[in-house]
């Protein structure tokens, strides 16, 4: 059976990758982490896998061949908090780690398939997987941007080089606004409808932004995308180990804040056996309410987001996306079933 390594495997998007494996028959998998976040245990509890490495002493013991053929590494672990400003911490963790992981890749012939973001885009208002839309605003940003900079020249512009030789399947996804089970260990980092759910079982109702950048109240507009498409897409250039590149991981369609508050509050609703209401009847019933735009947050807030789809789709990967509707609802079903 194939050898995988799953790094950040506790973490959101590792700890369901695992699960979309095991889902698979696939169990012989090393989960790498650091649980120094202890209850970060519980993302793990219920995966099969063959055995657990710190972070710490992964990426050497790796180098020095200690767990023998590696059929694939997926590489989610990082620092994702685009709040943090400790740079050096952030470029230790982000980039030279997964230089170091790229090395030991190409020369045990083990494929890649690793975490960018969307937050390589930072400032832009097109996003596609091209150097000159690519304007990160915080040094998280910065971090993956220097990794997908540094696949292009070891891969070439195009990732045309990656299968050759000894070489093998190196992927670069850039996540955009992912939301699902299995993130409440991030705190501020998790998604909007992590933090409306919460907000909403304490206080009766899910508040958003007023109106900044010249969007109304609640109509400033991302790509959220449901955890489940994340791990299909993952899976799917997994099964297809002749594809390489960076490709952006989003829906490919924005939808504002306002349908994911209104989503979480229908969903709440559902689970009390009360029946669903428009934005309207949410707002006149204090339900939904808008806040002032936060001063902090002034010139480094993006208001718009949409994955340009078409290098994914060039592929020949068609999988099909949740929108919010769908997506929150079962989302909200998960955690109201947690509580």
């Amino acid at each position: 059976m194939s050898r995988i390594v799953v790094t950040g495997a506790a973490g959101f998007i590792g700890a369901n990758l695992i699960k979309g494996l095991n889902a698979r028959g696939m169990t012989n998998i090393i989960a790498v982490d650091d649980l120094t976040q202890g209850d970060k245990f519980r993302n793990l509890a219920d995966l099969q896998i063959a055995d657990y490495v710190d972070a710490d002493v992964f990426y050497d013991a790796f180098a020095a061949d200690v767990y023998g053929e590696v059929e694939a590494v997926f590489h989610e672990g990082a620092c994702s908090d685009t709040m943090e400003s400790n740079g050096k911490f952030m470029m230790q963790n982000n980039y030279t780690t997964s230089v170091q992981l790229y090395q030991t890749c190409h020369k045990r012939g083990a494929r890649l398939l690793y975490a960018s973001s969307a937050s390589t885009y930072g400032g832009a208002d097109t996003f596609k997987e091209e150097p000159a839309f690519e304007r990160p605003l915080n040094v998280y940003g910065y971090s993956k941007l220097l990794f997908d900079q540094r696949m292009r020249r070891e891969c070439g512009p195009k990732f045309e080089n990656a299968l050759a030789g000894r070489g093998k399947q190196v992927v670069g996804f850039r996540y955009f606004n992912v939301y699902g089970p299995h993130e409440q260990h991030k705190g501020r980092m998790a998604s909007v409808a992590f933090h409306q759910f919460n907000q909403f079982k304490a206080e009766g109702k899910v508040k958003l932004f007023g109106d900044y950048g010249g969007y109304a109240p609640g109509t400033q507009m991302r790509d959220f995308i449901f955890i489940d498409d994340v791990v299909a897409v993952n899976l799917w250039f997994f099964d297809h180990p002749e594809i390489s590149g960076i490709f952006n991981l989003g829906t490919g369609r924005a939808q504002p804040f306002n349908d994911v508050a209104s989503s979480v509050v229908n969903a709440m609703r559902q689970v009390n056996g009360q029946a669903a209401l428009s934005l309207e009847a949410l707002t006149a019933e204090g339900l939904l309410e808008y806040i002032p735009f936060p001063d902090a947050l002034r010139g480094k807030y993006q208001c718009y987001t949409q994955a340009d789809l078409g290098a994914l789709r060039a592929t020949g990967c068609n999988h099909q996306f949740a929108d919010v509707q769908t997506g929150v609802a079962s989302y909200i079903g998960w955690l109201a079933q947690q509580a």
